[in-house]
């Protein structure tokens, strides 16, 4: 019999207690999430940190989290919607914008606890697996676990962020039209958008810091408090309403 990979559905969470609402409702996996948040004993009050990758049609959200008992806290954020600003025109759901959101979260979590000088990380990924060794002089590297949530772990599934080429469909001229619009409308042909990416990635490493927008709108109006009306004044409201009715009729 091939294996078969578990599909966290309605079928899954039937086999636990409906303890927890989110669990009823199939948002949340709790046997994996008990393991992602429960500490060691002789690691108390030490926060595990998990990296928790989200994907929805149009974002990426990257965030570095640990577990309270009041509930969880957020330390970093990274979106794909912040990688125009380092160069990446479009495409920003596929696994090269997820591999540069990624970046860019470790990158501003580095520099937030004042690691980033000590770890540079690899600036030239080859796609293998490699492993940060702990510095003499500095503390240990930053350690967090990753939290798919309920997406799929598939070999080349978008939430591991693997490289990928995003020339899938060239040789359909119209789907390749379609897939790549925000890239033919920027002027990116297939042989710069590993250019673009590169450069993408070290203006990420030089200034890792989010920017926040500036809020535009209409100016903010002085507040007023409602007071509640008398009988009196109740009565000589409705008095001139019915006046003005009468004048304009």
């Amino acid at each position: 019999m091939p294996f078969v990979k578990q599909q966290k559905n309605k079928a899954y969470f039937k086999r636990y207690q409906v303890k927890y609402r989110r669990r009823r409702e199939g948002k949340t996996d709790y046997y994996a999430r008990k393991r992602l948040v429960v500490q060691a004993k002789n690691k108390y009050n030490s926060p595990k940190y998990r990296l928790v990758v989200r994907f929805t049609n149009k974002d990426i959200i990257c965030q570095i989290i640990y577990a309270k008992l009041q509930g969880d806290f957020v330390l970093s954020a990274a979106y794909a919607h912040e990688l125009p600003r380092y160069g990446v025109k479009g495409g920003l759901t596929n696994w090269a914008s997820a591999y540069a959101t990624g970046l860019l979260l470790a990158r501003r979590t580095l520099a937030k606890l004042g690691l980033a000088d000590k770890y540079e990380g690899f600036a030239e990924p080859d796609g293998t697996v490699q492993l940060i060794e702990a510095a003499e002089d500095a503390p240990r590297p930053f350690k967090a676990f990753l939290d798919v949530g309920l997406a799929r772990t598939s070999t080349g599934a978008r939430v591991f962020g693997a490289m990928k080429g995003a020339s899938d469909g060239e040789e359909d001229e119209e789907r390749y039209k379609k897939q790549f619009s925000t890239f033919i409308k920027a002027g990116i042909t297939s042989d710069k958008v590993e250019d673009m990416y590169t450069e993408a990635h070290e203006a990420i490493r030089e200034n890792p810091a989010a920017q926040l927008a500036e809020k535009k709108g209409k100016p903010a109006k002085p507040y007023r408090r409602l007071v509640a009306l008398n009988k009196k004044q109740r009565l000589n409201k409705i008095k001139d309403a019915k006046a003005a009715f009468e004048a304009s009729q």
